[in-house]
């Protein structure tokens, strides 16, 4: 979430890629937003290290390739980076099945986006990372995570999933298959502030930061898999 001591001022962002027009036409575009405003922006991960301890901005487009430091590099380093309320990450591709984007989302990335993706779901992926939503483009699915995910062996699921009760294992289950709060409600006939707790315990004892990675846990986990 937007730090609580900046839930009624603009959502910050920072743009950081290696072509110019992209930051100009995005800062241009997003600045023009009443909710949204652009607090800096750099040409490589590098800068975007430097911008964050300067900035503190909510919410980062970050490029996935470029020189000197790539978008993935920058996303470890950003989101590792102490003492700081970590920002979210929105990863730019033009790649639609690009394999550095999962590597993004297990390094903590809360989405992707297309750079060919119109105005209006630009300005909506901002605003829906920055109220702590996962955001993926509509043509990456949970199959294709799950694809990257499975390469390496299952971790223990017992080990890994311990702390969490059945329902909250059923809840995970579902989210992990791109379930919405409110589709997980009507599923288990559960009240979707009751879905909100659930997913909210999730979150907090895996240590997850938001639904991108409880889709990633779950695969890597086993709890749901290619097919199932």
């Amino acid at each position: 979430m937007v730090p609580s001591d900046r839930e009624n001022a603009p959502v910050r962002v920072a743009i950081i890629d290696d072509q110019a027009m992209v930051r100009q036409g995005f800062g241009a575009l997003l600045d023009a937003q009443p909710d949204l405003t652009v607090v800096g922006s750099g040409s490589d991960g590098s800068e975007a290290v430097e911008l964050v301890r300067r900035s503190r901005p909510d919410v980062i487009l970050m490029d996935i390739r470029m020189p000197q430091m790539n978008g993935l590099d920058a996303t470890r380093a950003v989101l590792s980076m102490p003492g700081l309320d970590h920002p979210r990450v929105i990863m730019l591709t033009t790649f639609d099945a690009d394999e550095y984007v999962f590597s993004a989302l297990q390094a903590g990335a809360s989405g992707f986006l297309l750079k060919d993706a119109t105005a209006e779901d630009l300005i909506a992926a901002v605003r829906v990372v920055a109220a702590g939503n996962a955001l993926l483009a509509p043509s990456i699915t949970s199959k294709l995570i799950a694809d990257y995910v499975a390469r390496p062996a299952p971790r223990d699921t017992s080990a890994l999933l311990s702390p969490l009760t059945e329902r909250e294992l059923g809840v995970m289950k579902l989210v992990a298959v791109g379930k919405s709060n409110s589709e997980i409600a009507e599923h288990l006939f559960l009240s979707e502030q009751t879905v909100k707790t659930h997913v909210s315990r999730v979150l907090g004892k895996l240590g997850l930061r938001d639904r991108t990675q409880v889709v990633i846990a779950a695969y890597e986990s086993g709890l749901v898999g290619v097919g199932r």
